[in-house]
């Protein structure tokens, strides 16, 4: 078989704020007896790392990255060792990339979006975040990165929860909700949380998040928190116009890219049977069709935002015009105003 037909090998990203359960959890994976081999990818922030002495000694192959933070300085890196590692990927089943607790995990998606080769070979299976259930509030309070690792998940290891009161717990999940309202939460202490769990999902695919949860992208997000970040979601009954729905999206993440860390939806093009899945990473987008509607499923388009600052009233106009048969003037108008309005 060619190298270009066969299958892209899957990367887990392992992230989550400093001392939340990372590496307990990346050892709990080394050595369970699942039968399958990882090559890992352990990022520290430092001229001296410590990460990969902490990794239990394992058979796997293990690249350590300690110039920098693998969000700001070290993207070339991640590239070159995920290249190299396709040439020999016979001797690995998949990859974890466990990232700094200080790091921002957009980047580290946006790289399987912008290099061809990465892209190709690999495909993002999940963002995996640790979360100290014990002072998960102190670091919403204090970090950003905290906030941004939530948002970006797609499966959320709550741990240490040998802490925490039920009480406390439900109002932590409750924090989690408010940032990121559709990542599937695990309750664990010491990051004893089944392997099945974390690895292999395909959980950064939207089809498999909607085949799994039919309706999280359903309606309007409405929690009103003190959190920097949030969420807004819409839907539309009315076909969407491709050509108005690029347009617009295109200003919208040239204009407030920086603000949103994932923007995903599911859309309804007019004239096409099948449905569209769209998502972006800050300003990277990218999008494809993901098979047909099926039959008797109304053909609504979906379409969610996370991030700062985020203009609901703006949004709505902006993905309304999108619609087949609104004036032309309208669309128009909305795409000319990219910068929405103060709030």
């Amino acid at each position: 078989m060619s190298n270009t037909a066969r299958a892209p090998v899957p990367v887990t990203v392992l992230t989550g704020y400093l001392g939340a359960g990372k590496t307990t959890l990346l050892n709990r994976i080394l050595t369970e007896n699942h039968g399958q081999k990882f090559a890992i990818v352990i990022n520290e922030f430092g001229e001296l790392g410590v990460d990969n002495d902490l990794v239990v000694d394992a058979d796997e192959e293990v690249f350590e990255m300690n110039n920098g933070c693998i969000c700001c300085t070290v993207r070339g890196d991640l590239i070159r060792i995920l290249s190299g590692l396709m040439k020999r990927r016979d001797k690995f089943d998949g990859i974890i990339v466990e990232t700094t607790g200080l790091a921002d995990p957009a980047p580290v998606a946006q790289t399987f979006f912008v290099d061809d080769d990465v892209k190709r070979t690999t495909k993002l299976d999940a963002i995996v975040t640790v979360v100290d259930a014990k002072h998960l509030p102190a670091r919403l309070a204090d970090s950003a990165e905290a906030q941004e690792q939530i948002a970006f998940a797609d499966i959320i290891v709550l741990n240490k929860m040998d802490l925490v009161s039920e009480a406390e717990a439900a109002e932590v999940e409750k924090r989690i909700r408010a940032i990121n309202p559709y990542a599937e939460i695990r309750r664990t202490t010491k990051s004893d949380v089944p392997i099945n769990a974390v690895i292999g999902r395909d959980a950064f695919n939207l089809e498999r998040i909607l085949e799994r949860e039919p309706e999280f992208l359903s309606g309007e997000d409405n929690h009103e928190h003190d959190s920097e970040v949030n969420s807004v979601s819409f839907e539309l009954d009315r076909p969407i116009d491709a050509e108005r729905f690029n347009a617009w999206i295109t200003q919208v993440l040239s204009s407030k890219g920086q603000d949103l860390l994932r923007t995903k939806g599911i859309l309804a093009y007019q004239g096409d049977d099948r449905r569209f899945a769209f998502q972006a990473v800050h300003m990277i987008a990218d999008g494809d069709f993901v098979g047909p509607w099926k039959e008797g499923d109304p053909r609504r388009s979906k379409l969610v935002f996370i991030g700062r600052d985020l203009n609901r009233p703006w949004l709505r106009r902006g993905f309304e015009a999108c619609q087949a048969g609104e004036d032309e003037a309208k669309i128009n108008a909305e795409i000319a105003r990219w910068s929405p309005p103060e709030a």
